[in-house]
């Protein structure tokens, strides 16, 4: 791998980490089709709330400091 591309996944996952601290939950909508009689259908919609962990996020952020520095570090 060469700088340049360490220093662009580093970017990335830096990015990502700051992001899921801003925004540690997010919520899902699925749609599901219960029955179809004809022209009419009954449908129902059910929401789900995902939680990223910290620790995850905080591994993201880690991984993506030590990326950008190793990238860096290379193009010396």
């Amino acid at each position: 791998m060469n700088s340049s591309t360490l220093v662009v996944i580093g970017t990335v996952l830096v990015v990502l980490g700051l992001i899921g601290f801003a925004f540690p939950m997010f919520t899902t909508k699925e749609t599901t089709e219960l029955a179809r009689l004809g022209e009419l259908k009954l449908e129902t919609t059910q929401t789900t709330t995902h939680v990223v962990p910290p620790l995850v996020i905080g591994g993201v952020l880690v991984a993506g400091v030590i990326l950008l520095g190793a990238g860096l570090y290379r193009k010396r």
